[in-house]
């Protein structure tokens, strides 16, 4: 009687909620059992319950597959959004390892994981479409695309996608400062195909120069690789390109050894400018014994087929031609033609990059957010805002301000202004009321007491600490495990907001702003030598800093898989050495 019981109160129940559909309940009763069906055909009723599928979720549409757009994919974990990945690059590549694969050293297909593998065990419904973003409608929440110019389609059919949140993160293209020759003639070093391209001309400029028609003085111009950039991406592929000579190239084109030549142009007057200076010191000398022609304060103003025109500095404005092989040209990066577009739709002109605020929305758009290399923080000033800063920690209204009432709202400061923090490490200051007291020398940090105008005095240098991110998949990385989580518990921010005091308006921000934590940089300059740059001004260089150079990168890479193969192809390497052919 008790399963019969329960039978007609579910009976009950169907009756009452017939929105709940095919809803089967199966009670076992003395070895029978009874069953219980009800299907939605009726969607009114004062108890009616819409169906899940009707429930809209965000849009959220991530342009891009580089460091930032990756890593935002991988820990998003909101079943809540609706994810659609478009890129004209189907999978991700670990970018640091490319000065590796233009010698061999690792194989083009050991650092690239497909896009779908990342994110076809996630709990959240994602897309993938090739094809490449020409146009950004923020006032019709609209991207317009085409397919990937490689496809059979030519990109001739454009589509358009709409969104409810933008992702932009399709990283940067590289800077030619617009001089003339360096598209048609020189090798850029972003891209995979970049890094192969390179490996297959480096074996032909040796199988050319094997030829038994060419003259000493032609072997020696195609021998002649030429570096333009001596930031960390330069140095290392002209590390990797001399073991590759040396230790490799040598041995199987014995003929050419007289004629190879390196020659590193960098127009600043160090290279790795970014690294400590023990670095620096270092890595000029190594270059200067492996035979590696570091020529320091050289500008490319032209490059033609076979010469490359440099101009140096306080040499009187002459220029010199400099015959060459091959050039590979790793300057720097500049702004894709669809962000310099966009800029200029949304009032962003002259600007290197798409300016966002703290918290990774671009300026003036709300539902867009921007990271990695296309973009930069606009940090906001804490002169711009210092009245309101006076005004809400000036709690009793007085005119004045007291170091207690300041120390109730300097945490929330220093994350809104990070700069405030840095300023009071760079003058070796304890705490706030040291920085208060530079304003009133003569009185005791207790009885310390600021008007308006002294309070600007106090605060007034703290700006000069500001500084912007660098272009690094460190950052890149980072920003977009930080915007994922943002997403992840966008509701619940919303109702309880978790960030720092808004100065300007009332209540507090739904997160904390992006944050950036340094884990060190690397300089591998070879013979299994890298400088190691790490926080707390530690510096090692070595063989040391080799294994945990490879240590770290091996951790780094984005599945099991690519770690496999990297590590075997690491291996490979020092039992057989690098692979000499050209495929």
């Amino acid at each position: 009687m008790n399963g019969l019981s329960f039978f007609k109160r579910a009976s009950r129940a169907f009756d009452d909620y017939p929105t709940l559909a095919k809803l089967i309940v199966v009670c076992t009763v003395s070895g029978g059992g009874y069953v219980a069906y009800a299907d939605a055909n009726s969607t009114s009723g004062a108890h009616a319950i819409a169906p899940v599928s009707e429930i809209r979720k965000k849009k959220v549409v991530v342009v891009g597959t580089g460091w930032a757009g990756t890593s935002f994919l991988k820990k998003l974990n909101n079943p809540s959004y609706d994810v659609q990945v478009i890129s004209p690059r189907n999978y991700f590549a670990f970018t640091p390892l490319l000065p590796s694969v233009t010698c061999g050293t690792v194989e083009a297909r050991s650092i690239v994981e497909p896009i779908r593998s990342i994110v076809r065990k996630k709990g959240v419904n994602v897309s993938y479409c090739e094809a490449e973003c020409f146009k950004i409608d923020a006032d019709n929440k609209k991207v317009y695309c085409r397919p990937n110019p490689d496809s059979s389609m030519n990109g001739k059919e454009e589509f358009a996608v709409d969104y409810d949140y933008l992702v932009i993160a399709m990283g940067a293209r590289p800077n030619t400062f617009n001089t003339p020759g360096v598209v048609e003639h020189c090798n850029f070093l972003k891209e995979v195909e970049d890094a192969q391209r390179i490996r297959r001309s480096v074996i032909d400029s040796f199988e050319k120069a094997s030829l038994p028609t060419m003259s000493d003085e032609e072997r020696k111009r195609i021998l002649h690789f030429v570096v333009v950039g001596g930031g960390p991406t330069g140095v290392e592929f002209a590390a990797e390109l001399h073991d590759f000579v040396n230790d490799d190239l040598v041995k199987l084109y014995p003929a050419a050894k007289d004629f190879v030549q390196i020659t590193l142009l960098e127009a600043a007057d160090h290279i790795l400018n970014m690294f400590d200076k023990r670095i620096t010191d270092f890595a000029e000398k190594k270059f200067h014994r492996d035979g590696i022609d570091v020529k320091l304060g050289s500008m490319v103003v032209k490059v033609s087929d076979k010469e490359i025109s440099t101009k140096v500095r306080g040499n009187g404005g002459e220029i010199t031609a400099i015959p060459y092989g091959m050039v590979v040209w790793s300057t720097g990066i500049g702004t894709h033609p669809v962000i310099r577009n966009f800029m200029q739709q949304i009032g962003q002109t002259n600007r290197r990059a798409l300016a966002t605020d703290e918290w990774l929305r671009v300026e003036g758009c709300n539902s867009i957010y921007a990271l990695g290399d296309c973009a930069t923080i606009n940090q906001r000033k804490v002169m711009e805002d210092i009245a309101a800063i006076f005004k809400k920690a000036d709690k009793d209204n007085s005119g004045t301000l007291t170091v207690k009432e300041f120390q109730e709202v300097i945490d929330d400061i220093c994350e809104r202004y990070p700069q405030v923090e840095l300023h009071l490490k760079s003058k070796k200051m304890r705490d706030i009321a040291d920085l208060l007291k530079m304003a009133k020398a003569d009185v005791a940090k207790e009885a310390i007491e600021l008007n308006i105008e002294e309070f600007k005095k106090a605060l007034s240098e703290v700006d000069s600490q500001m500084k912007n991110l660098p272009a690094t998949a460190q950052v890149a990385a980072q920003q977009g495990t930080y915007l994922a989580n943002c997403f992840n518990r966008m509701e619940e921010a919303e109702k309880n907001p978790e960030g720092p005091i808004r100065f300007r308006e009332e209540g507090r921000h739904r997160f904390r702003p992006f944050r950036y934590k340094h884990f060190g940089q690397f300089a591998p300059l070879g013979g299994e030598q890298t400088a190691a740059q790490l926080p707390g001004d530690w510096v090692s260089i070595g063989q040391s800093s080799q294994w945990l150079w490879y240590s770290v990168y091996a951790s780094k890479l984005v599945s099991w898989r690519t770690r496999v193969l990297v590590i075997t192809d690491w291996t490979r390497r020092f039992v057989f050495g690098r692979d000499s052919s050209r495929i």
